[in-house]
């Protein structure tokens, strides 16, 4: 059965060529994708995914608010009941991406990241625990 994953671009971020140039690498990959766009808030996120039933939420950051958006993120998630990796992809400081880690965060994607690490690590965050 064929993924599905929910990309989306939380907060006043409004660059998007990286999150739409992942979601070609991942339809590649195989995965199904559903882009919501920008300027998304956490309700918003939670609840197409939810609509969508997705296997993992994946966030792009350029702005800086990764750390203030995933916490709102994972807040929602907890009250809707929704338990899906998340992957945070964009320009996060590697002891921002060690504290997403440690919030919850199934995998953080550095920009430039190349086409087949994306998939790779994509399709690591999304294994089934052995």
């Amino acid at each position: 059965m064929q993924k599905r994953i929910l990309l989306a671009k939380m907060g006043l971020d409004c660059h998007d060529t990286g999150i739409v140039t992942v979601a070609q690498i991942l339809r590649d990959a195989g995965y199904e994708v559903v882009y919501l766009g920008l300027h998304n808030d956490a309700r918003q996120v939670v609840k197409v995914a939810t609509e969508e039933d997705v296997d993992a939420i994946g966030i792009s950051f350029l702005s800086g608010q990764h750390m203030t958006q995933v916490r709102r993120l994972f807040d929602e998630m907890r009250r809707a009941g929704l338990a899906v990796p998340v992957i945070c992809g964009g320009i996060i400081p590697d002891e921002d991406a060690r504290a997403l880690r440690e919030m919850g965060v199934a995998e953080v994607i550095p920009a430039g990241t190349l086409s087949a690490e994306v998939a790779r690590l994509v399709a690591g965050s999304l294994a089934e625990p052995a």
